[in-house]
């Protein structure tokens, strides 16, 4: 098509292809559990933060989605019997996130799993331009964010 050339120069579309089948592996990846790339975030991040308390908020400015799409991520990972939220006491509307022990352990895979992504990663493109490639990718974010600003 004529728009191949266009397309072969384009951050942005690369950027979006590469995020697609990101997306795309993970499902594969976390196919036995039935999780996404998200559930799966959601699950490492709360394991890791165990002795601290979570809220969805917070989840959504880390992963830099929105609230609705954490809400979602949460019901799932519910109805899944994998975390339990509770009504923050200090904050009525507020959920306090916690796994449940079903949650625990799928979390452990779901980390071995992006452990062992990130070492096939490493070992094919190298770390070095693993590491240029983020610092390239985080610029051209803010570069996105600085327009996003600047037109409204």
């Amino acid at each position: 098509m004529r728009i191949d050339a266009f397309l072969n120069e384009s951050p942005m579309f690369a950027v979006n292809r590469a995020a697609r089948r990101f997306e795309s592996l993970a499902a594969q990846v976390f196919a036995a559990d039935n999780l996404n790339f998200l559930e799966g975030l959601v699950l490492a991040a709360l394991f890791f933060e165990a002795e601290r308390t979570v809220k969805p908020s917070q989840l959504a400015e880390t992963f830099s989605t929105t609230r609705g799409n954490i809400s979602h991520c949460i019901s799932s990972l519910e109805a899944k019997g994998l975390l339990q939220r509770k009504i923050d006491p200090e904050d009525a509307r507020a959920y306090q996130l916690t796994l449940k022990p079903l949650g625990k352990k799928c979390a452990v895979r779901v980390i071995g799993a992006f452990d062992k992504l990130q070492r096939e990663f490493e070992q094919e493109i190298g770390k070095t331009a693993l590491v240029e490639m983020l610092k390239v990718l985080r610029k051209l974010e803010a570069l996105c964010v600085e327009r996003h600003r600047a037109s409204g």
